[in-house]
């Protein structure tokens, strides 16, 4: 066992150890691979202590993440949104509603979300109607909102109903 050493993980190793961890490996496994490669550090009382301190940290700094995110997921729950898309007799959009549209339809009310934490379903909404939209916030933290997607009938237009006259 006199080869074998204690290293604190700075980085998730596969078949290892997460973050945070302390654990055993071979001399030479952290000698000339771990420790140039910046995945860890050698396990002193003073380094544990450190590492130990950061994860105190950034669970506080998490949870606060957490709470402001639960904050803004019941703003979200009451929130109904309208948006008005060019579209056929049936219903059917000529376009689509895509995440993009929906993230911008949110930053116009006040709440400045990544569409990529939006949760459309079947990828983007192709007919009018109302819809729910989920919405990932952060770890643990979901919330959804109402969508509701109008078809804009474009209106015949009198001047181009009528056809000019060629009579002469």
């Amino acid at each position: 066992m006199a080869n074998h050493v204690q290293v604190i993980l700075k980085e998730d190793v596969d078949h290892l150890g997460l973050v945070g961890e302390v654990v055993r490996v071979r001399a030479g496994y952290a000698r000339n691979y771990l420790v140039p490669q910046g995945l860890a550090l050698p396990a002193t009382a003073g380094s544990i202590k450190k590492i130990e301190h950061e994860k105190r940290l950034a669970l506080a700094k998490a949870e606060k993440m957490r709470a402001e995110a639960q904050g803004v997921a019941k703003g979200l729950e009451s929130l109904t949104l309208t948006i008005s898309k060019k579209a056929g007799d049936s219903g059917k959009l000529y376009g689509s509603v895509t995440s993009a549209d929906v993230a911008e339809l949110l930053a116009q009310n006040g709440h400045e979300i990544d569409r990529k934490r939006l949760t459309l379903p079947a990828g983007a909404l192709k007919q009018a109607g109302d819809y729910d939209i989920g919405v990932k916030l952060s770890a643990g933290v979901t919330a959804s909102f109402k969508l509701s997607v109008v078809a804009d009938t474009p209106e015949a237009e009198p001047a181009a109903a009528e056809a000019p006259s060629t009579d002469a």
